[in-house]
């Protein structure tokens, strides 16, 4: 899912991109698989139920997407537009020249986004080492493309030859995409390769590798399954949420003690509290009293698929540095609960938001605003500082990663070249329009031990 506009709520089906990244959670951390089969045989977790609404084979919403992932022709050409309305005006055009239902802003923006990210890896990257590139869900091939003709043009000679670029892809027809346009310039294709896999899944990514690399995940976290857990006041402990269907159609949820380990996890990394226990008697009499007055339910989605894909990038990738770009924040959003998604669908060429999870059955996106907070926190807890933390309280060591995050403007003021993207009266599409976005980038430090 692409960036959302504050200024203009029509911009959401105009960047709207979906992700395939269906994936797995392999081995124990999973009390339940994704579900292959229609709800009602048994009850399943939140997180399968929304990677059956996303990503399901036959009844998933991306999987009943025709059109493919949009390719500009050409770029735009930002500094002959007068302002807003003429760029708004352009995309219409464009759009309807097209026939498709999105463009990623890698690809709007083209080359001067994926510019931007090749010179913040060039800025903080030990180039006396050959330089190894992984990008998950690569889209058309823009951005690797744009990011191996800047290194080309702007790195030492001996960077660009010894680079290699590994594009992650679970679609077959992108991936197919991606050698295309890569391979517009003859001198890229010896230095890429897609490897058609989840990249979720740890078996994929064969023997742990200690060199040091890069990853790049472009509106990636947005779509990954998350858990729901519910509270039903102040003082009540949580419980898991998981989807049942009744008489083989209607969906309700169903609450159950926390047992998935995955949920016990992310829990941990927020550090949420048992509602049952801590504070002092006085001040959890009055907590009591208050919740059986004002009895208040509570709802929190937990990023469990963003923590899955972290583990296992830290395992397979110990020394990667990362750098991620997402939503930080979603105006609008109907359903309760921190961290709450959009539901969306689209229907007669106009968007309308569901107001419940549940009501997503194929024809809807389903897409989570990024806590850059808790992406840091869940950063450092699979490098294995967290717990080492925690194990021994007695010895301070230092932080295995450096983070950083910063608004898309404020990063492309940094690395990139507004100037590109700017119109004739200074309105800026990629600064003006993308306020609610985030750049995420996570090195490592020398403390590995």
């Amino acid at each position: 899912m692409a960036p959302l506009s504050f200024s203009s709520r029509n911009l959401f089906s105009l960047f709207h991109k979906p992700r395939v990244i269906p994936f797995e959670f392999l081995g124990q951390h999973s009390s339940a698989l994704y579900s292959t089969h229609i709800v009602g045989d048994r009850p399943i977790l939140v997180r399968d139920f929304i990677h059956k609404a996303l990503y399901d084979p036959n009844v998933g919403y991306f999987s009943q997407k025709s059109a493919s992932v949009g390719v500009l022709d050409r770029s735009i050409k930002f500094n002959q537009l007068q302002g807003r309305k003429a760029y708004m005006k352009h995309l219409d055009k464009i759009y309807k020249q097209s026939d498709v239902s999105w463009f990623t802003p890698v690809e709007l923006f083209k080359p001067w986004y994926a510019h931007g990210i090749a010179e913040a890896i060039l800025r903080t990257t030990n180039l006396s080492v050959p330089l190894k590139i992984y990008e998950i869900g690569g889209g058309s091939g823009t951005c690797a493309k744009g990011i191996l003709d800047y290194i080309k043009l702007n790195a030492p000679t001996r960077v660009y030859d010894n680079i290699s670029y590994i594009s992650v892809e679970i679609s077959s027809s992108l991936a197919a995409k991606q050698i295309q346009t890569v391979g517009e310039v003859d001198s890229h294709s010896s230095k890429f390769r897609v490897e058609c896999r989840d990249a979720a899944d740890r078996s994929g990514w064969g023997d742990v590798d200690e060199q040091p690399c890069w990853v790049i995940m472009l509106e990636v976290l947005d779509n990954l399954p998350h858990d729901l857990i519910y509270s039903e006041n102040q003082m009540s402990p949580w419980m898991e949420v998981w989807v049942e269907s009744k008489q083989g159609e209607e969906l309700s949820e169903l609450y159950r003690p926390i047992q998935d380990s995955l949920i016990k996890s992310c829990m941990e990394i927020v550090d949420m509290p048992d509602a049952t226990t801590g504070g002092s008697r006085v001040s959890s009499a009055m907590k009591s009293i208050w919740a059986k007055v004002f009895p208040k339910p509570r709802w929190c989605w937990l990023p469990t698929g963003c923590l899955k894909l972290l583990e296992v990038l830290h395992g397979a990738l110990p020394k990667m540095s990362l750098i991620a770009s997402d939503f930080s924040y979603l105006p609008d959003v109907k359903i309760p609960g921190e961290r709450a998604p959009l539901v969306s669908t689209k229907k007669d060429g106009s968007s309308s938001d569901y107001n419940s999870y549940l009501d997503a059955k194929g024809d809807a996106d389903i897409f989570f605003p990024t806590d850059f907070l808790l992406l840091e926190q869940m950063d450092h807890y699979c490098s294995g500082w967290k717990k080492q933390q925690k194990d021994d309280t007695s010895v301070k060591r230092g932080k295995k990663r450096r983070t950083i995050s910063l608004d898309t403007a404020a990063f492309m003021e940094e690395f990139g070249l507004p100037t590109k993207t700017r119109t004739k009266d200074g309105y800026n599409p990629l600064l003006d329009d993308f306020k609610n976005t985030k750049f995420y980038l996570s090195v490592p430090t020398h403390n590995i031990k």
